[in-house]
């Protein structure tokens, strides 16, 4: 953990105009916030996306390019910071040029986990901001991230939740989320894994199935139609080996053996498209020579 006391933080009490309006409708709403950077724009709609801290690659991928969609879209991105699920779709909402809230379950000139210092300075950098009912100096304890769940999906139109177990925090920011009347959509996932049965679980109790990002516009009011994909725009004028590798990849991982399998290139041609790709910032390398496709 790491404290920082370099920075302004402002308290706004409930009786202010300036606290937040869409938590004064609800009782159990702190009397006081302390934030550092600014808060989130009344007039735009903002989607909350929780999830797993050891979390999969196939999670970690979606939370990152469904925060990016939406923030593409003019969506503010609301999470809690915590490594994994969270900390992808703060940088997913960053790389959608919007910035983006972390509601923390400490005093908001604790950096926790200490590990996310350079996301929480880019958080504030890019005209983002860091919300606790805590004031500074607090240090986190277990019990102060289920009450912070409460503030995260109040601020929320829509909560996601990207990958849970049966007995997952995320579960009860959702839980927080129907209580408070706001739609929750869950992320299907292998039925087999233990970080899809939370979110498989909520789909079965009647949350929104997440199964494309347009479908959360949608319940936004946005219309997705008008949202161009720049990874359609950059496989455009590919080279035809190029073209072929990133065809034969989609987002769950995938061994270079196996590319060299389905497209019959020799290890050395693979691995040199596959560093162009890399480059071109169409795949990633997500452990050694497995790769994924990014959907930018």
């Amino acid at each position: 953990m790491e404290r920082n006391h370099s920075d302004n933080i402002r308290c706004m009490e409930k009786s202010q105009p300036e606290y937040p309006e869409k938590l004064k409708v609800y009782d159990n709403m702190p009397e006081k916030l302390y934030i550092k950077g600014e808060m989130p724009d009344p007039e735009r709609p903002c989607a909350a996306i929780v999830g797993a801290r050891m979390c999969s690659p196939y999670g970690r991928i979606q939370a990152f390019q469904y925060a990016k969609t939406l923030a593409q879209a003019g969506v503010q991105i609301i999470s809690g910071m915590a490594t994994g699920i969270d900390s992808e779709g703060h940088r997913g909402a960053l790389a959608g040029g919007m910035p983006t809230w972390a509601v923390l379950g400490s005093g908001p000139d604790v950096c926790y986990p200490a590990a996310n210092r350079n996301l929480y300075e880019r958080i504030l950098r890019e005209n983002g901001g860091i919300i606790s009912e805590y004031p500074p100096g607090t240090q986190p304890r277990n019990y102060h991230f289920p009450a912070r769940n409460r503030i995260l999906s109040a601020l929320s139109d829509l909560v996601l939740v990207v990958e849970a177990k049966e007995k997952s925090g995320s579960l009860i920011t959702a839980q927080w989320a129907l209580e408070q009347g706001k739609a929750v959509f869950a992320l299907p996932g292998p039925v087999n894994e233990e970080l899809s049965k939370g979110c498989h679980r909520l789909i079965y109790d009647g949350a929104g199935l997440a199964y494309k990002p347009e479908v959360l516009l949608e319940e936004l009011g946005i219309n997705s139609k008008n949202t161009v994909k720049s990874s359609e725009k950059k496989n455009l004028g590919l080279a035809s080996d190029l073209n072929m590798v990133y065809s034969c990849l989609d987002l769950r991982p995938k061994s270079r053996d196996s590319i060299m399998q389905e497209t019959g290139l020799s290890a050395e041609k693979t691995g040199s498209i596959l560093v162009e790709l890399n480059i071109l910032g169409l795949v990633r390398e997500i452990s050694r020579h497995y790769y994924v496709k990014i959907q930018t």
